[in-house]
């Protein structure tokens, strides 16, 4: 597996990490979004990511309040990985906080994590009390007292985006990456200027979402009666995208027409796609079995070419 650099730090990564949201053991706001798995379950899903060659994780404090950092931390663990061998991204959650809140929880981050150091820590939106410049003028001062290595942001726009990197450079400190809802079926980072600012700051996006709440899989094309089952609050980002069964049918067809040339699903065309077409991009999906898990680290050993690259591009473009 191809590893590569994540922002300007030294850090090479898989170009796809486990996204942990489901691990939050169906807790709190965010975590009733996804039914508990086991232990066991968690278990396979992280050692079937390592044995694949996945040497990330991204998490969150929101996810189940801290249960999804537990559950990786306790997998890690029990598997025997060295805490200096990958890699974990966390986030702050900012709603009714100041950024003094960022300093004051960093213990209760480390503390689930037990032992695992924190890599990458992220504010998680752009919605705290406090300025950016103070937000991030805190995430600086972790750095330097050694609890956090590298600082990112995650649904920071353009201007936000900027904001943020301006005053991690004034403490001499590099803003790693940006956290953007991104997949072949929702482009938005590329017409609203995130991408643009990215690439020129060296700023890597980490896209989540990346089969679009699993609509580039196909599945729900094929059988249409299943989405009726998703949770109301899939549907909801859905239909504020304006995304469809019907207008994402071509996107669909040709993912499932170069799946055939590949001896692929749909989902692994569509996240090959997404960490090759631009190459400052990483994907964190999720996986709720080993077998889901296996199939999203798969996707890494296809090589698409150009041409499918560029056709992609071009029908997916229309959809935007």
């Amino acid at each position: 597996m191809s590893l590569k650099k994540i922002g300007l730090s030294d850090i090479k990564l898989s170009s796809i990490g486990l996204g942990c949201w489901q691990f939050s053991k169906n807790t709190g706001f965010a975590g009733s979004f996804w039914p508990k798995l086991s232990d066991q379950n968690t278990l396979n899903i992280v050692k079937t990511s390592l044995t694949g060659g996945v040497n990330w994780f991204d998490t969150a404090e929101l996810y189940g309040w801290g249960k999804s950092e537990e559950s990786l931390s306790k997998s890690l663990i029990q598997l025997n990985i060295n805490p200096k061998l990958n890699f974990i991204a966390t986030k702050w959650w900012p709603l009714f906080r100041c950024s003094k809140s960022i300093k004051k929880t960093i213990q209760k981050r480390l503390d689930y994590l037990n032992g695992y150091p924190i890599t990458l820590h992220q504010v998680h939106m752009p919605i705290g009390f406090s300025s950016i410049e103070k937000e991030m003028n805190a995430m600086a001062d972790l750095v330097e007292e050694g609890k956090i290595k590298h600082v990112g942001v995650s649904n920071f726009n353009q201007k936000q985006m900027i904001r943020a990197y301006n005053a991690l450079e004034k403490r001499g400190i590099h803003l790693t990456s940006n956290q953007m809802e991104y997949s072949i079926l929702n482009r938005e980072i590329e017409t609203n200027g995130v991408m643009e600012i990215a690439k020129k700051l060296n700023i890597s996006i980490i896209a989540y979402s990346p089969l679009a709440q699993g609509i580039a899989t196909g599945k729900f094309h094929d059988n249409p009666d299943l989405i009726k089952k998703l949770h109301r609050w899939r549907k909801l980002k859905l239909n504020k995208r304006g995304l469809s069964l019907s207008n994402s049918f071509p996107v669909i067809q040709e993912l499932k027409n170069i799946a055939k040339k590949h001896n692929a699903t749909p989902a692994q065309i569509a996240l090959s796609w997404l960490v090759n077409f631009h190459q400052n991009v990483f994907a964190i999906p999720g996986a709720r079995t080993k077998k889901q898990c296996q199939y999203n680290i798969d996707s890494l050993n296809i090589s698409l070419s150009d041409n499918e690259l560029d056709k992609l591009d071009h029908i997916s473009n229309q959809l935007n």
